[in-house]
């Protein structure tokens, strides 16, 4: 850090003739490269990045200064490190279009006119920005390719459907995949517009009220749908079937006053294409970023993404997209099947939770059976209590069909006596950490009691100590999810 902080300091020293006065790291969810919010003594603020690809930061280096000499509304790049490792940009300020987003679908008409904008804008980037551009300069290929294409269909099917634990016929979908991938790639070879790759509502900052483009450095030669799908049909844009139509529209309108060539026809027939190779990309991206690499944002984003692709195939937006999810029954059927698994419905329960500004101590009853249950904090977890060793209920028949919820068992666990000793050891353990947590202000534990079934002596465990908790500790949000009995509640005393 502070070979880095040295090097942001001089680049920003060379713009504006001081030293910053202070140097910020800001979040990030998916990149490897690293950003700093840099501020000087007089206020002047930029953004510092730093990436470990110099490849990649030169495309965005070049890029960046192609777009602006056209006049498509970029970050200005101020300066650059001789290794290239480092830049200082523009600061667009804090306020990007995906803070305007609404997860239910209801947008006033000032957004949707700002929104309008940046689908308007997104034509003069792909097809304005493309002339005279060194394609060669693009990272990390010039056009999108049969490779690449390959590649986030693969993710799909390794990242994410395997890690649903579906069976499924790898043959009808490995079918499926490849015929979606030549349409794709047949498209892809002929296309002549610059493809940002990655227009997005967090990609587009405002500022004074206009949109800005970011993070295009993945951009090459490819088919203009794929933007325009990819801001779409975002998850958490939720646009309902209107407002799509409406952009749609706006864009063809836009296009088609920049080339007198553009092919309308052309361009719906295959957008219904896009879209569903959009969706299953997304989907894979998730499945890495999520179940593989545990980031809690990608865990989160996981059900919405399941929504689109059942939704794209259950409700066809109008007949050209009813004509292309016809083309791909097998795929239609997973849909479905997905939407109902129980990782999915899991995974739903829990990311639907409100944010909430203090610890939240979540306590979770499951079968080993289907393996210990994920944390979406990004924290790691907590404690697993196995339960295994204690006297079964579900091993006579009066009990088999019953839970640890109903009377009947907790009466037999509690005049058995084996769950009250080992509760009474657990809850010492938890609430050691859960003090220690509020102490140091942390906002999430996680507690899971596992057995055979999930269905007595876990289920059991888990109400008994999340209610003690609730009890003791009023100002930590107890959450219990009783996960083979689909069954979440947010226990609180205030």
């Amino acid at each position: 850090m502070n070979n880095v902080a040295t090097t942001v300091s001089q680049l920003f020293q060379s713009c504006y003739g001081i030293l910053p006065d202070k140097i910020t790291k800001l979040p990030v969810s998916g990149s490897d490269r690293s950003y700093f919010l840099v501020t000087g003594s007089d206020g002047r603020q930029a953004i510092a990045t730093v990436g470990a690809d110099t490849a990649e930061n030169r495309a965005f280096i070049y890029l960046a200064r192609h777009f602006r000499s056209h006049g498509i509304p970029v970050p200005e790049v101020y300066a650059v490190s001789d290794d290239e490792m480092v830049y200082i940009q523009e600061y667009l300020g804090d306020t990007s279009l995906s803070d305007m987003l609404s997860p239910d679908g209801s947008y006033s008409t000032e957004t949707k006119k700002i929104i309008e904008r940046c689908i308007r804008l997104l034509p003069h980037i792909q097809m304005t920005g493309a002339c005279r551009m060194d394609f060669s300069r693009c990272y990390p290929e010039q056009r999108l390719s049969m490779r690449t294409i390959s590649n986030d269909l693969s993710y799909f099917k390794y990242c994410f459907l395997k890690s649903v634990g579906l069976d499924f016929d790898e043959c009808a979908l490995d079918s499926e995949l490849e015929s979606l991938r030549d349409i794709i790639y047949d498209d892809a070879k002929t296309s002549v517009t610059f493809m940002v790759r990655d227009f997005q509502s967090r990609n587009i900052m405002l500022k004074d009220g206009n949109p800005y483009v970011i993070d295009f450095q993945g951009g090459r030669i490819g088919p203009a749908q794929y933007d325009l799908v990819s801001f779409l049909w975002q998850a958490k844009a939720a646009f309902p079937d209107e407002i799509k139509q409406h952009m749609i529209e706006a864009y063809i309108d836009e296009a088609a006053s920049i080339s007198p060539k553009f092919d309308k026809d052309k361009f719906r027939t295959l957008l219904p294409v896009y879209v569903l190779f959009r969706i299953l990309q997304t989907l894979g991206a998730y499945g890495f970023r999520g179940w593989t690499e545990r980031k809690p944002h990608f865990l989160r984003s996981i059900p919405n993404g399941v929504k689109s692709l059942f939704n794209f195939f259950a409700s066809p937006m109008d007949t050209e997209f009813a004509n292309a999810a016809s083309r791909f029954p097998y795929l239609k059927e997973l849909s479905a099947r997905i939407a109902d698994s129980q990782k999915i419905l899991d995974l739903k329960a829990i990311a639907g939770l409100p944010q909430y500004n203090g610890l939240t101590l979540t306590v979770s009853s499951f079968s080993y059976k289907r393996g210990v249950p994920y944390d979406l904090s990004g924290n790691g977890g907590g404690f697993v209590f196995d339960c295994r060793g204690i006297n079964n209920p579900g091993r006579y028949e009066e009990y088999r069909s019953l839970t640890g919820l109903d009377a009947p068992v907790r009466r037999f666990l509690e005049e058995d006596g084996e769950i009250i000793s080992f509760l009474s050891n657990a809850t010492a353990i938890v609430e050691k950490s859960v003090e220690c947590y509020m102490q140091r202000g942390f906002s999430s534990l996680c507690v899971a009691f596992g057995c055979t079934g999930g269905r007595h002596r876990s289920v059991y465990s888990a109400e008994t100590l999340a209610h003690h908790f609730a009890v003791k500790y009023p100002l930590v949000r107890v959450v219990v999810h009783h996960r083979e009995q689909n069954l979440l509640t947010v226990l609180t005393t205030l």
